[in-house]
């Protein structure tokens, strides 16, 4: 079973913003995209998006540049998939992609009705593997201490 999906295309003048780069929006798009292409070839089912993370724009991504969205299971829960994903682009003229985006979304497994379902167990079989699990994990703990910092005002 493969925990990565990628995804290469051209960025697009409809994917414009104010400033003429790509608008932030877009990007976050193609992150939900790949990410549920990621997840949902893992679990063999529907999913659906419960959490976006840590989204950290490093730089603009111009109209017209080579789009490379990695997305790739990290972390699994009984029905839950932690994907990381990175955004690469470059000029049509260069060879190398530059980094310009990182995440970690969170999916989970649905049925028909919507009810959550069993994904298969991650097993990380890399040191980059066991170290990426052990970065969702404590992404998971950060996240529970800041949902119940958040309690008083939810």
């Amino acid at each position: 079973m493969q925990n990565k999906t990628v995804f290469q295309f051209i960025s697009e003048p409809s994917d414009v913003n104010y400033g003429g780069n790509v608008h932030g929006g877009s990007v976050m798009k193609w992150i939900d995209q790949a990410g549920y292409a990621c997840g949902s070839s893992w679990s063999s089912s529907y999913c659906v998006t419960v959490y976006v993370g840590g989204i950290r724009f490093y730089s603009p991504i111009k109209i017209g540049h080579i789009i490379k969205v990695e997305a790739e299971v990290i972390y699994t829960g009984k029905t839950s998939m932690h994907i990381a994903i990175n955004v690469f682009s470059r000029n049509i003229k260069r060879k190398d992609f530059e980094k310009k985006t990182h995440c970690i979304i969170v999916f989970v497994a649905v049925d028909d009705e919507g009810h959550s379902v069993e994904v298969p167990k991650f097993i990380p079989t890399t040191e980059q593997d066991r170290q990426m699990e052990k970065y969702a994990i404590k992404l998971m703990d950060l996240r529970k201490k800041i949902e119940d910092e958040m309690k008083p005002f939810m």
